[in-house]
Formats: structure tokens, C-alpha cells, sequence
């Protein structure tokens, strides 16, 4: 967004800032970021579920914390803009069978925009039930703007890479790329293109001067001036003139919007300049073999309003004035039809769901014979069937209306070629859900991610839907004024204003003008009527769309949230004034986050979406426009388990939930396996290692067993013992001596590398020495023996084969003695 929507254009001496202070009182684990406690109530009852819990009020949401299960309560918990009405004067003809009653409750009744109605059962005596009511009643209907929780952020977290106007920019590039030069500001066709249809888009509305409803660029034709614009506006309501939406990229048709215009009773007021630019948006085909490009004028109302507009100075178009058009009524109710139908579905389906708001369960009962079965249903008589047959075949009729009329203007382009050019009454409501959807069976690109959110910042936002008074929120006033003031601008002819904006009194301050915004009656279900018709079109063609039916329901209640600020305010002119892009987090990044949070599993995700099998428009036939209650949003509340489980959509998302979760423990089995076959390697590593170091000790004592054993041969065969270890019994008996013996090898053989060896030897008592098998074997074949024995070294010794006079006297030569392995055998 430019440096004009920023938060300097808040005036913060008149509020206060939410980030100063923050009260959680104990729910700091179920808060978002910036989420304050107002009010909270301790010991409620969810009648709904029959549940106990914690209520509280937040800044941004009625909270419900379950008191069993210690987790938010998805029924129980509501965000304060999703609430249209409160009632704290509730009479329930039926109470749950848990509910004792001799001890009254006082009951708080909230009915949601989103289908919900939802009791808690407050203590009696008690002022809890008081608080959470008041706190309901201020927060539900701020004074201003940006008392919203989506203002309750620090701008310095809002990405600020990409703004609506560029966007915008971008999606007009991709539907003109033929007719888009590489350095002008303005639309032209190819030379050699058939159709010589010329387009351009202009920044005459750039200061919002030419329609405060309108985005700043717009794609007009080039044979129409600025200066023919001006003149044009003023024929229409609100300014709104006839501007190009889309533009078939092969046959050159075009589809326009636009306001009713201004012929007044008698259908006698005429603009030259209006009909000029309405003839130019029908550009003719020069090709003989093809009939003329035909102009369709299609007027969403019903043609009794649409005279009855005349009246106040509106009315609808003659075809004698716009050459070789048709003028077409559809007969779409008016918003507030709407909005009461919808009234009465919700009513209807919370008294006789599974889930109801008085406590009690209202399935099929089957009484009497079986002549009678099924002669009560939902707690009533068979008239109750009838009822509701009624109530939900008035919904969904303007369902089928809409879809009818979008898939017939759809029909014109891609089968005629023809233009067609749409209006109701302001062109923003009835209008705005006939383009969309038309673009949407036209456009392939409108059927995925990017190009849903493209088609919704285009023809919704850009193109003014009036989201704050559809929604009962707050919007931003021009010097104080009423908010209604910048969206009724002056035109030619006695329409002062339009008619689903009466004037709502003398202007007056921006807090008056919210709480004059909070009582109109202006709201109204638009879009969810357009999301319910899209939820139909996937219905019948499962495999053209990219996003799921969960999708359009978790968008729905993101609009309704006001959590985030694309749809804040009622135009483009009046989001910059307020500077939401640049103040607020955007809900098309949020939603990107989500799904790629879940990945391709995620249920957002279409999985039968098939992108080259429907790479053109759709036209469905008329019969098989036959709508069915939408089960994901309509019945979610009443009928949990009937709102997911008849579709293929579901099963396929319950399935890859459950495979998900076992690809989950599979990765987590095979790290486990990984981390135990690491410990193992590192273990045999270590029993290596350990085996090297026993090997080598063993090889070690090995020669050294040998060495020893060999000192110890050579060292008894001169009467003395080896000790290699101290004993200290015999320390004080043996006298412990140290020699060095050398002796030169035979000539045959080998040398070892450690030829010399230290031994410490002693010399002991001949009392401590043993009489061992060797020395009787040498005393009994020695011929030198006596009968005293042995009398070496005293006497000669044939082994020996000398006569030693004492051990004593060559104790010098044992310093040059030197004893080798291989002198001796094997043991």
C-alpha cells in the first residue's frame, strides 16, 4: 500500500493502545498473540453439549474452556464480529434431562452469523452472567474501527512486500497479456489479432474522484476518453460506470459490471456518453462467416424492482438505446430477502439438529405401528417436515438462482462470443456474486489457490462490496461525516441515494456513525451465498477445483472473524484511508501457512483436483443446477457427524489423516532404528577395539610367558629360582640379587633384536627348595651321586660336566652372561 494508508492516520489520543496492558487472567495457554481478558464467568454450562467450563470474554472472541478436559471448546468459542445478535432473556421450552429444574439458570443465548446458536447457563445470584453480557455488548460492537483485535498487532510484524494494488495490477497483466505493451501505461491489441477490440487501462480514478467505490485503475475501452468516463459516471448509481471485469483471451467478449442507471419512471433519461461506452464493449467480429457480436444487458433483480427503482430515479436500460443488446431480468431477491431466509434456515436447524441449543437431541422418532413410522420427526408432527421442506427450498431457490444466471452469462461468452454487461441496483452485491462466479465457470485460473484469492481481491474487494455493512462492523468517515456519505456521491437524476442505503440521519461523529452501523439493516449474507454456490459447482464437478469444500467454509469464517484486514472498511478508497494493508496481518498468508503446514495432505487440498482435464470453461445445463444443503458449513454445528460423512471428499481427507499419521510413525520407527543401529555400530566399534587391545595384551603375555620361562629354565639349571613377584613371607629369608648374563650365539643361529635381559634372581635356603621329579630323575642317573645325595656345587655334577668350588666366586661372570629364546627348545 502507498505512504497514504499508514498508522498515521489513526488518531491515538482517542484510543487507547491495546499493547499498553494486557489482562490473561489465567488463560494464557488458550490466548492468541495480543489477546486480553474483559470478562470471564466460572461454573457456565454449554447447553449446547451439556459441558461445563470457563467463559470468557476476550478482545477478540467469546472463549469456552472445557472444566473435564481442560481445552477450548470449538461450539462454545466465537469471535465477537461472527456474532449477530445476543439475547439474555431466554425461555427454552425443553431442558436437558441433567438439568435440575429447582435450581433456575440464568441463560445467555448467542446467535452466529456462521449458522451457530449456542446457550451458556450462567450460577444464579451471581453477577458473572451480568459481566460477560455487558463485556459482549461493548466488544461486540466497537465504537470504532480500530478497536477490531485485527488493529491489536505491532506494525512492525505485517509484511508489507506485496499490497492489493499491485495484485491487482498483476491479474489485469495475466488477463490482457496480448493486449499489455511492454513499456506503455495503456492496453493494445496485436496487429495481426482478428478482433480489433482496443482496451486501456486508465488512472483517471486514481484520486477516487471519479467513484470513491471503484479501484484506482480501471480497463476501459481506448475509444472511450477520461473526459467520456466523467459523463458516463454520472448516469449511473453511485458513479458506478460499465467497466471491463474480464476478457476472453480468444474470442476478444468481454464481461462488465456496473450500477443501474439513472433513466428515472419513465425510462426517458438518456447519456449519450454511457451509451457509447456500453456500445464499445462490444467490439464486432470482422469475419463474414461469423454473425455480429452480440451485447447482453443483464439486470440481476427482478423486473418488478427493477421498475419500482424508476420510482427513486434508477430503473433499467431500453435495448432501443444500446444498439444490438438485450436487456435480461434474473430475479435475485434483494439483501434483505436474503438475510431473513437465512434467519429462518438457522432457526429451523438448530431446533431440530443432533446438537441443539436448548440441550436436547431432535432425531427422527419413530413411534406407532409401522403404518405410523416416521409420523413424528424432530419432536413434532409431519408438519415439521413440511416446514422445513419450505424454509430450506426458500434458501436454497436463491441459491439456484444465482447459480442459473452466472452459468447462463458463462454460456454467452464461451459458446456466442457475446459481451455481456451486469448490474443490479449499487452493483455490488447481486453484481458482484454474478461476476465472480461467471469468471470462476470461464477462468480455469479462478478454480485454484492464487486465482481464487486474485478473483476475490478483484471483483470483491477492488470493486467495493460493501463488507462493513454486510457484516455490522465499523468503517472510516471522511472529516467526520457519516460513513455512508463517501458511497453517495451526487449524480444526474432524483436518486439521492441508493436503495439499500437509506439515509441513517445527519452526519455526525465517527463513534456515532459505528453504533449507527452496528443497528442498520444492511447486513446480509452476500458472500456466503457466493461460497455456497461455489461449494454446489465442486459438488458437481469434484475434479475442476484445486481448494476443497473445508476451504471455502474455514474462508467464510475468517471474513466473519475480522482477524485479519483485507476485508475491513466497504472499498479499496476507504482500506487505504484506514491504512489496513500496512496496519493489519493479511488472511491470504495465513491460509498459504496452513495448508503448508499440513502439506499435500492438508484439507484444504482437493485430492481429486485434475488441472488438465478441466482447462475450460464450465457450462453446466440448467438441469443439473439443482442445489443440495451445503453439509460442511450449514450443518457443522447442529450435525457434526452428517456434515462430513457423506462425501468422498471426507472419506479421501479422513484416510489421508490416517495415513498421515502412520507415515508420522513410520519416520519416527525408522529414527528410532536409526538411532539404535548408530549405537550399535558405535558399540561394535568399541568391542573392536577392545578386541585389538585384548589380542595384542594376550600376544604380549604370550612372549613374555615364553621369555620367562626360558630365564627360569636357564636360571634353575644353575641352582637358582626367578621370582617375579614379592612375597613378603619370604622377603627376610631370601637374599635378592641382580645379574646380567650374556653368552655368544651358535653360528647357526638366529639373533634376537633384544639379546640382553635383566632377571632379578635369589638365591634361597636349600631348606626352601624343592624336591622336584627333575632333581631325583638327575640324582638317580648322576654317577657322581653319594649316598648324602646331590653334593653340587660342593662336589663335581656330570650335567655340567665341571666342578664349581662355589656359586660365589663366579658371580662376576654372570654380568657377562647373556641367555637367548633360542638357545633353548620348546617347552
Amino acid at each position: 500500500m502507498e505512504s497514504s494508508g499508514s498508522w498515521d492516520a489513526i488518531v491515538w489520543n482517542q484510543i487507547e493502545d491495546p499493547r499498553s496492558r494486557r489482562s490473561t487472567q489465567g488463560m494464557d495457554e488458550y490466548l492468541l498473540e495480543d489477546e486480553e481478558v474483559h470478562a470471564q464467568g466460572h461454573g457456565v454450562n454449554l447447553l449446547n453439549t451439556d459441558e461445563a467450563g470457563i467463559v470468557s470474554v476476550t478482545n477478540f472472541r467469546l472463549l469456552f474452556v472445557s472444566q473435564a478436559t481442560k481445552s477450548i471448546v470449538e461450539l462454545g468459542t466465537i469471535p465477537l464480529t461472527t456474532i449477530e445478535k445476543l439475547n439474555d432473556d431466554v425461555k427454552l421450552q425443553s431442558l436437558p434431562h441433567k438439568y435440575d429444574k429447582n435450581q433456575p439458570r440464568e441463560l445467555l443465548q448467542v446467535i452466529g452469523k456462521d449458522m451457530r446458536v449456542i446457550v451458556f447457563a450462567f450460577r444464579p445470584r451471581t453477577k458473572q452472567k451480568n459481566e460477560v453480557f455487558d463485556a459482549l455488548r461493548r466488544y461486540t460492537k466497537p465504537a470504532n474501527l480500530w478497536e477490531l483485535y485485527a488493529f491489536s498487532c505491532d506494525p512492525s510484524t505485517v509484511d508489507k512486500t506485496s499490497d492489493p494494488k499491485s495484485r491487482l495490477l498483476k491479474e489485469y497483466k495475466r488477463l490482457f497479456s496480448k493486449q499489455f505493451p511492454k513499456s506503455g501505461s495503456g492496453f493494445e491489441v496485436e496487429k495481426d489479432s482478428m478482433h480489433k477490440n482496443l482496451w486501456r487501462l486508465t488512472t483517471v480514478n486514481s484520486s477516487y474522484s471519479l467513484c470513491s467505490t471503484y479501484p484506482s485503475q480501471l480497463i476501459v475501452p481506448k475509444s472511450i476518453s477520461d473526459e467520456d468516463l466523467w459523463q458516463a459516471s454520472t448516469f449511473r448509481a453511485g458513479r458506478r460506470l460499465p467497466i471491463i471485469s474480464w476478457c476472453d483471451p480468444g474470442s476478444g467478449a468481454v464481461l462488465a459490471r456496473s450500477s443501474q442507471p439513472l433513466v428515472g419512471l419513465m425510462m426517458n433519461f438518456r447519456n449519450n456518453a454511457d451509451e457509447k461506452l456500453v456500445s464499445a464493449l462490444c467490439p464486432q467480429i470482422f469475419d463474414p462467416k461469423k454473425p455480429p457480436r452480440k451485447l447482453y444487458i443483464v439486470d440481476a433483480r427482478p423486473r418488478a424492482n427493477a421498475l419500482a427503482n424508476g420510482a427513486k430515479g434508477g430503473g433499467s436500460e431500453s435495448s432501443s438505446n444500446y444498439p444490438k443488446s438485450e436487456v435480461l431480468f434474473l430475479g435475485i431477491q434483494n439483501i434483505h430477502t436474503m438475510r431473513d431466509s437465512l434467519s429462518r434456515l438457522r432457526d429451523y436447524v438448530d431446533a431440530h439438529g443432533s446438537i441443539s441449543s436448548n440441550g436436547t437431541s431432535s432425531a427422527v422418532s419413530l413411534v406407532g405401528d409401522r403404518r405410523n413410522r416416521g409420523s413424528t420427526w424432530g419432536g413434532g408432527s409431519l408438519n415439521s417436515m413440511t416446514q422445513f421442506s419450505s424454509m430450506l427450498g426458500e434458501w436454497l431457490n436463491h441459491i439456484q438462482n444465482i447459480l442459473v444466471g452466472a452459468s447462463w452469462i458463462a454460456a454467452q461468452i464461451a459458446q456466442e462470443s457475446a459481451s455481456v454487461l451486469v448490474h443490479c441496483s449499487d452493483g455490488w452485491d447481486r453484481t458482484t456474486q454474478l461476476i465472480a462466479l461467471a469468471c470462476l465457470l470461464l477462468d480455469p485460473y479462478y478454480r485454484t489457490f492464487d486465482g481464487f484469492q486474485a478473483l476475490v481481491e478483484k471483483d470483491w474487494l477492488a470493486f467495493g462490496h460493501p463488507f462493513a455493512e454486510r457484516m455490522g462492523i465499523p468503517t472510516v468517515t471522511e472529516n467526520g461525516g457519516s460513513q455512508y456519505e463517501l458511497l453517495r456521491q451526487p449524480s444526474l437524476g432524483n436518486l439521492s441515494s441508493s436503495p439499500s442505503r437509506t439515509s441513517l440521519g445527519p452526519p455526525g461523529s465517527s463513534s456515532n456513525t459505528s453504533a449507527q452501523s452496528q443497528t442498520s439493516n444492511n447486513s446480509s449474507p452476500i458472500l456466503l451465498q457466493w461460497l455456497d454456490c461455489i461449494a454446489q459447482l465442486l459438488r458437481l464437478y469434484p475434479s475442476a477445483f484445486e481448494f476443497s469444500s473445508k476451504f471455502l467454509a474455514d474462508f467464510m469464517d475468517c471474513v466473519f472473524s475480522c482477524r485479519f484486514g483485507n476485508f475491513l472498511c466497504n472499498s479499496e478508497r476507504e482500506r487505504e484511508q484506514s491504512g489496513v494493508t500496512s496496519s493489519c496481518h493479511c488472511m491470504w498468508t495465513y491460509l498459504a501457512d496452513l495448508r503448508a503446514s499440513g502439506g499435500s495432505y492438508h484439507e484444504h487440498f482437493n485430492p481429486f483436483y485434475d488441472a488438465a482435464s478441466y482447462d475450460a470453461p464450465l457450462v453446466p445445463p440448467a438441469a443439473a443446477l439443482a442445489p443440495t444443503l451445503w453439509p460442511q458449513f450449514y450443518l457443522r454445528w447442529t450435525c457434526p457427524p452428517e456434515s462430513q460423512g457423506g462425501g468422498l471428499e471426507s472419506h479421501w481427507h479422513s484416510m489421508s489423516k490416517k495415513y498421515a499419521a502412520s507415515i508420522k510413525a513410520k519416520e519416527m520407527a525408522e529414527s528410532r532404528s536409526r538411532d539404535i543401529k548408530m549405537r550399535m555400530e558405535s558399540m561394535l566399534a568399541d568391542l573392536q577395539r577392545e578386541r585389538r587391545a585384548s589380542s595384542s595384551a594376550l600376544a604380549m603375555a604370550q612372549k613374555a610367558r615364553r621369555e620367562n620361562a626360558a630365564i627360569k629354565r636357564a636360571i634353575q639349571s644353575i641352582g637358582c629360582e626367578v621370582n617375579f613377584s614379592m612375597n613378603e613371607n619370604q622377603v627376610d629369608r631370601t637374599e635378592e640379587m641382580s645379574y646380567s648374563f650374556r653368552r655368544e650365539a651358535d653360528a647357526g643361529s638366529q639373533q634376537d633384536d633384544n639379546a640382553d635381559l635383566s632377571v632379578s634372581i635369589s638365591a634361597i635356603e636349600d631348606s626352601l627348595v624343592s624336591d622336584t621329579p627333575s632333581d631325583q630323575v638327575c640324582e638317580s642317573l648322576c654317577p657322581l651321586r653319594t649316598r648324602e645325595g646331590c653334593r653340587w656345587p660342593h662336589a663335581a655334577c656330570a650335567q655340567l660336566g665341571s666342578q664349581f668350588v662355589g656359586l660365589k666366586a663366579n658371580f662376576d661372570a654372570f654380568d657377562r652372561l647373556s641367555i637367548e629364546d633360542c638357545y633353548f627348545g620348546p617347552e
